[in-house]
C-alpha cells in the first residue's frame, strides 16, 4: 500500500467481530485504530495488534454519547493521523422485547450505537478520504438486516437502516476514489450474542467464527476489491436460510 502505512479505525473492536477484523487487517499490514468502552480489553487488543509489527491506537469512547465521538475526533487530531479505512462495526445486540416492554431510552440509545455513531464517524472522516482521493469504508450489518423478526425492533431497524446507508453513501463518493460497502453476516458466535440470547440460540453448530467476517473484510480493503463497491454482501455461513428452510 502506498502513503506508507495506511491506517483502519475499526469501531466495537475490543472483542468479537471488531476485534477479529482489527487483528486480520494488522497480519496484513494495516496500522489499527481500536475503539470500544472496556479500556482493559482494549489495551489487550492493541499488544495483540502490535505484535504484527505495525502500530495500535486506543481510544476508549462511548458511542451512543456525542463526547465519545469527540474523544475520537480529538485523538485523530492530536495524534496527526490520517484514517484511510473505517469500519462500522460496534453494535448493541439486545434480547427478544417486544416494543411493549420494550424502555424507550434503550431503544433509542440502539439506535445511537448502531447507526447514528456509524453516520457520524462516516461524515467526520470523508472529508480526509475525499482530499486524499482513497478511502474503504465497510458497515457491518446483520442477517438481521434483510427482514424484520418479533422482538428484535430496534436492532433490525438499524441494520437495514446501514444497507440503505451503504448504497446512498457509495453513489456520493465513488468519484472520489472511495468503495463503500456493507456486510450482513449471520450467526456469529460472539460474547455479545451469547450475552444476549444464551450459548444454544439456534445451536452452534450453525454459528460462525468471527475470524470468517475479518478475512471478508480485508478482502474488501485490498487492491483486488477495487471492482467491489456500494454492494451489500450476505455472508450465512451454516446459518444461511437456504440450508436450514
Amino acid at each position: 500500500m502506498t502513503k506508507n502505512t495506511r491506517l483502519a479505525l475499526v469501531t466495537g473492536s475490543s472483542r468479537g467481530i471488531g476485534r477479529a477484523i482489527a487483528l486480520d487487517f494488522a497480519k496484513n499490514g494495516l496500522d489499527i485504530l481500536v475503539t470500544g468502552r472496556n479500556e482493559t480489553r482494549l489495551q489487550t487488543v492493541k499488544k495483540e495488534i502490535e505484535d504484527n509489527g505495525v502500530k495500535g491506537h486506543v481510544v476508549s469512547a462511548d458511542l451512543g454519547v456525542e463526547d465519545g465521538i469527540q474523544k475520537i475526533h480529538n485523538y485523530i487530531l492530536a495524534k496527526n493521523l490520517s484514517v484511510d479505512i473505517l469500519v462500522n462495526n460496534a453494535a448493541i445486540i439486545h434480547p427478544r422485547l417486544s416494543l411493549i416492554d420494550f424502555e424507550m431510552l434503550e431503544w433509542e440509545r440502539v439506535i445511537d450505537v448502531n447507526l447514528i455513531a456509524a453516520v457520524k464517524l462516516t461524515k467526520l472522516l470523508l472529508p480526509n478520504m475525499i482530499s486524499q482521493s482513497y478511502g474503504k469504508i465497510i458497515n457491518i450489518s446483520s442477517i438481521g438486516g434483510r427482514k424484520g423478526a418479533g422482538g428484535r425492533s430496534a436492532y433490525r431497524v438499524t441494520k437495514a437502516a446501514l444497507i440503505s446507508f451503504t448504497e446512498s453513501i457509495a453513489a456520493e463518493v465513488k468519484s472520489s476514489g472511495i468503495d463503500v460497502n456493507c456486510v450482513c453476516p449471520g450467526g456469529v458466535l460472539t460474547e455479545g450474542y451469547v450475552e444476549a440470547f444464551g450459548p444454544q440460540e439456534n445451536g452452534d453448530k450453525n454459528m460462525m467464527d468471527p475470524v470468517e467476517i475479518a478475512k471478508l473484510c480485508t478482502f474488501l480493503i485490498s487492491s483486488d476489491s477495487s471492482a467491489v463497491t456500494g454492494a451489500i454482501i450476505d455472508a450465512y455461513g451454516s446459518s444461511n436460510p437456504l440450508f436450514n428452510s
